[in-house]
């Protein structure tokens, strides 16, 4: 007769089997040993194999982003043998592991053609007036590999016409000799016009903001920017780094609130806190020296980990890469931004490892990147191996069951007293002369 004991033991398995089956929402579009790029023909498929022109080992997908049947895909030019770094495939497509169709052609993947082409491209966005925003970093390499071949440089492009419609460079002013920038936000105003662009530096701690109607940038810079000491500890795949020095990273935006803007989350790479402000500060290029106390604090998350992506639909609900525990999570901004307002909708440490991006398209789609990143900057993939895979999944069902989930009882407006935490202006304790100076200052917040 089975002991009890082994029986709880069996029920406990079966239960937790049964969970992590239906945690298991995403499903599987896309997947990659190594990608390939849709060359002409094979003749010169080969010719770039031969020349080194094409390496595909040295192939890392990073970023993603939908457009009606399309999807973006950015390679960086971390290493040689990068043919093209935006690129898209077709969401009608019959393969499981399509060849990288270079976006808009060959001809503007060309690296080191400061004017015409893209060098390296991060992660991508497309705004509500079918504009594809890229940001080129102009740099091939990375780390101390890293050489800046261009200047940094906004390039947007007409997705009805598959043309580029401008492209602005940055100003001197606008980074710094550490400056490297990964994420891009949109934020879309009364029309087409009433544009800005969000950039995080996440290694020169800044906020860089683009004016479409001035074709202007300027740069924030702020102490949430940088990174928690405590926090640069990493581990992911087996493998144990440090990335320390990791600042602003992940940005995403509120739908608009009753005073007509949006908030900007935002979070330090080497940090599990979220910190936030209104774009009616960052539209504002007079407030750049003048806008301390605007930024707000939040808690840290109960999902605990690091996240280099976020995204906020138009109901208020936030989906966040987990890059360190394998996994997505969710906020509802009906709700405080508070540890149990948080949730894992899905977690998976095969598939999942390294969730590079997510993003929610028109639809209510949401759209899931994992590439094993670390595995590639500092190990060895296995190529015969999947290494690289796209999911999906309809939003609803990512949240059903979760406190995410807006049903009959609680409705999706945006909890408006988001910064419930109130400022303290820094004053000094009277008639305390001989006091130290560690006492002198009350605290930012409670």
């Amino acid at each position: 007769m089975m002991s009890i004991t082994k029986a709880h033991y069996i029920l406990a398995f079966l239960f937790v089997l049964k969970l992590g089956q239906s945690t298991r929402v995403l499903r599987e579009r896309f997947s990659w040993r190594s990608l390939d790029f849709a060359y002409p023909g094979n003749e010169e498929r080969q010719r770039a194999l031969r020349s080194g022109q094409f390496i595909p080992e040295n192939a890392l997908p990073v970023g993603i982003e939908t457009w009606g049947d399309k999807m973006f895909v950015t390679v960086p030019r971390w290493r040689e043998g990068i043919p093209a770094t935006l690129t898209t495939i077709s969401l009608h497509s019959n393969e499981k592991s399509p060849a990288l169709e270079p976006y808009p052609d060959w001809s503007t993947n060309k690296q080191g053609d400061c004017l015409r082409g893209l060098t390296t491209a991060y992660r991508i966005k497309v705004d509500e007036c079918d504009r594809l925003w890229v940001l080129d970093t102009g740099t091939v390499g990375i780390g101390n590999t890293t050489v800046n071949v261009c200047p940094y440089a906004l390039n947007i492009f007409d997705l009805r016409t598959n043309r580029r419609i401008r492209r602005t460079p940055f100003r001197p002013e606008d980074t710094n000799q550490n400056t490297f920038i990964a994420n891009i936000a949109i934020d879309m105003g009364t029309s087409c016009e009433d544009t800005f662009a969000y950039m995080s530096d996440e290694l020169g701690y800044g906020l860089i903001v683009y004016s479409w109607a001035k074709d202007k940038t300027w740069r924030f810079e702020h102490s949430f920017f940088m990174p928690d000491p405590l926090k640069g500890d990493f581990n992911v795949a087996g493998l144990n780094f440090q990335w320390g020095e990791e600042g602003i990273f992940g940005l995403a935006l509120s739908p608009i609130m009753s005073d007509g803007y949006k908030t900007l989350f935002f979070g330090p790479l080497a940090s599990e806190r979220e910190f936030a402000v209104s774009t009616k500060i960052l539209r504002d290029e007079k407030r750049v020296e003048d806008s301390y106390h605007d930024f707000q604090v939040l808690e840290e998350r109960e999902t605990l980990g690091h996240v280099t992506a976020k995204v906020m639909d138009d109901n208020g609900l936030m989906l966040y890469n987990l890059i360190d525990r394998n996994a997505i999570g969710c906020w509802h901004s009906s709700s405080p931004y508070q540890k149990h307002n948080h949730a894992l909708v899905d977690k998976d440490d095969v598939g999942l490892v390294f969730p590079s991006d997510v993003k929610i398209d028109k639809g209510g789609i949401a759209w899931v990147m994992s590439d094993r990143m670390p595995v590639f900057l500092l190990s060895e993939l296995d190529y015969q191996d999947i290494n690289f895979r796209i999911y999906w999944a309809p939003v609803h069902e990512l949240v059903k069951g979760t406190v995410c989930e807006v049903d009959s009882t609680r409705n999706s407006i945006f909890y408006e007293p988001i910064f419930y935490k109130q400022p303290i202006i820094y004053k000094p304790v009277p008639n305390q002369a001989s006091t130290p100076a560690a006492f002198w200052w009350h605290s930012l917040y409670y």
